[in-house]
């Protein structure tokens, strides 16, 4: 097995040339987040995801040591709306223990998987204080699941724009990976065959 550490030059080089965004097949009405990410040049292509909308790897780099592509345990969840989680909270016709979303952050706390939530409204805390959104939710209710989830599974909650959720989904998963790769102690010689 081969351990190695990165140096600055090498981690900066990998995120410059061999970042890659990995966007959920099912991840839906997403092109101003495809816009920027073009717009920037953001490497990205679609692929199943268990946890999370978006996640980052490093692609094989084999001049580096890097013999196959690195997946990082982070993951960002997209709401598009208030209106939407609070949809997705409210689940009743959901028939299991727990609603779809908690199950897949509690699934991700397992795995380790560092979750960041960002939602598409500037405005969002307030409006859920207020009551301006869609669901039978109180802004009681509403404000103490968001604050329970937050605490037992999110690493990050951020109310933005449309315009600035790609740069916000690039952000997170660009220094959760810069600091993973600093902190690297993980296998990355060639598979062997068995």
């Amino acid at each position: 097995m081969l351990h190695y550490k990165f140096s600055d030059t090498e981690i900066k080089k990998l995120l410059k040339e061999n970042l890659k965004i990995i966007i959920d097949t099912r991840e839906q009405k997403n092109q101003h987040v495809l816009d920027y990410f073009d717009k920037n040049k953001i490497k990205y292509k679609n692929q199943k995801i268990d946890e999370g909308d978006y996640t980052a790897i490093i692609t094989a780099r084999p001049e580096m040591g890097i013999y196959r592509d690195l997946y990082f345990p982070v993951a960002v969840e997209r709401k598009n709306s208030i209106d939407e989680l609070a949809g997705n909270l409210a689940e009743e016709t959901d028939t299991r223990d727990d609603i779809r979303l908690i199950r897949e952050l509690q699934r991700a706390k397992t795995k380790s998987i560092k979750i960041h939530l960002i939602i598409e409204d500037p405005n969002g805390m307030e409006h859920i204080k207020t009551g301006k959104y869609r669901s039978l939710y109180s802004p009681k209710a509403f404000l103490g699941r968001l604050s329970s989830i937050q605490d037992l599974y999110l690493h990050d909650t951020i109310f933005t724009s449309n315009a600035n959720t790609g740069f916000e989904i690039y952000r997170k998963l660009y220094y959760s990976v810069r600091n993973f790769l600093k902190e690297l102690d993980v296998d990355i010689g060639p598979v062997e065959n068995e």
